[in-house]
């Protein structure tokens, strides 16, 4: 017998019970966003794998070890997206939009893909709503970016489940001062390092910060602090940045180990954490990569952004039960019809209400079915209401009014009425 086709390991379907909650999440960002005057940009998920080496770094853990990378039909080497940040600059230059200083506040959602191991809220195809600002170089949108994100949690009832942490990198000449100092402190100490930071002191080894080794991370106790290194203007961004999150009243805590996998940060980044899925874990991070889009071919453009892994966020709604009722139910009202003649009817009434309640969602019984399966059918949808047409409700050109949750008679209402009696019955159910 042949194998049952499956979906790929750590590459899931969304399925209809779940798509509410993300589409709830999703708009609620998008809406956000436009709010704060964002645009959004949708990139391919495939792009040149040189992209991403000279963006990312050929030396990370995502372009070592993590890509899905392939060989097309003309023999160039093509890559599934592992993160939003290098594509949207690529975008960006390719159609000249931040040419002449201009300044682009842009967003975008989709999946991305790395081949990791899969485990709970970190999938092999996850994906991310990200934002990237171009030509703005100041602390006060370092400080925008979070104050959103401060708001978002505030709507979705998170703010008490996440902690933000934040550090300065410095510039790149600041940082490689840096990486200088730590190099020559860890290499005193190499034989105590685990194996992945041995690895890592080789070749990024401001990654050996972010290790979770017990061992190592009791070494980095006396390591030097990238504080002690940064330059003048990184100081006074940083300051600038922490006295604009203070003027809002938004809690941080500095993370002087905080340094982000991709090689492409400078000055400000940050994170959102929470322990509220296990272990403590990143739901919406990013930073300031002022260097990014010289580096792949534009002229020196200041850039900010981040992003969040909505797998996380959406788990972290449901496990703290911060998920909207009116979720559960997706359908208002049931419209039951009962011979060809009443169908007919049905079908015409139908649209007639929804020209005049575009947002009703009313769902009309299809398959025909007798009185008995149909009302079964009407309370299995979770509709607040089912609507009734009969011979006799054709005759007297009214439809049966019946409340499906709660108490309430069984009325009946007349066609040209029942859009009125629907707004005010659906508001107030």
């Amino acid at each position: 017998m042949s194998k049952s086709l499956q979906a790929i390991r750590g590459m899931n379907d969304i399925l209809p019970e779940q798509t509410p909650l993300w589409r709830y999440f999703e708009g609620t960002v998008a809406r956000l966003l436009d709010n704060y005057g964002y645009r959004q940009i949708r990139m391919p998920i495939v792009e040149f794998t040189e992209l991403f080496k000279r963006s990312i770094g050929e030396v990370t853990d995502i372009v070592e070890k993590e890509m899905y990378t392939f060989d097309d039909r003309n023999g160039d080497s093509l890559t599934l997206r592992p993160e939003g940040t290098a594509a949207c600059v690529r975008a960006v230059l390719e159609h000249g939009i931040t040419g002449g200083g201009q300044v682009q506040k842009l967003w975008y959602v989709g999946p991305m893909f790395r081949h990791e191991r899969p485990q709970k809220g970190r999938y092999r195809q996850f994906h991310q709503i990200g934002l990237e600002v171009f030509n703005l170089e100041g602390p006060d949108i370092d400080a925008e970016l979070i104050v959103m994100t401060w708001r978002l949690w505030g709507e979705l009832g998170l703010r008490d489940a996440v902690k933000l942490e934040l550090n300065s990198l410095g510039t790149s000449e600041s940082r490689g001062r840096y990486r200088e100092a730590l190099v020559e402190f860890l290499s005193g100490h190499v034989d105590k390092l685990d194996e992945d930071s041995q690895r890592r002191l080789k070749t990024n080894p401001l990654r050996v910060l972010d290790t979770k080794n017990p061992e190592t991370q009791a070494i980095l106790v006396d390591a030097p602090k990238m504080a002690d290194y940064l330059d003048d203007e990184s100081r006074a961004h940083f300051e600038g940045l922490k006295a604009r999150l203070d003027a809002v009243g938004i809690p941080y805590v500095i993370n002087p180990k905080l340094v982000r996998g991709l090689d492409y940060y400078s000055k400000t980044v940050f994170e959102w954490v929470t322990d509220k899925l296990g272990a403590q874990g990143t739901v919406c991070a990013g930073g300031r990569y002022d260097g990014l889009v010289e580096q792949m071919g534009g002229k020196p453009t200041p850039g900010v952004g981040f992003a969040m892994g909505i797998e996380r966020l959406v788990l972290m709604l449901e496990a703290l039960d911060k998920v909207p009722e009116e979720l559960a139910r997706q359908i208002d009202v049931y419209l039951c019809a009962f011979g060809e003649a009443a169908e007919l009817a049905a079908l015409a009434l139908s649209e007639r209400v929804r020209d005049q309640l575009p947002n009703l969602r009313l769902q009309i019984n299809a398959g025909g079915g007798s009185f008995k399966s149909q009302f079964k059918k009407a309370d299995k949808s979770g509709a607040l209401y089912a609507l009734i047409l009969g011979d006799d409700e054709l005759a007297q050109q009214v439809v049966g009014f019946k409340p499906l949750r709660g108490q309430g008679e069984q009325q009946s209402i007349a066609w040209d009425a029942l859009a009125a009696h629907l707004a005010t019955c659906v508001v107030q159910g």
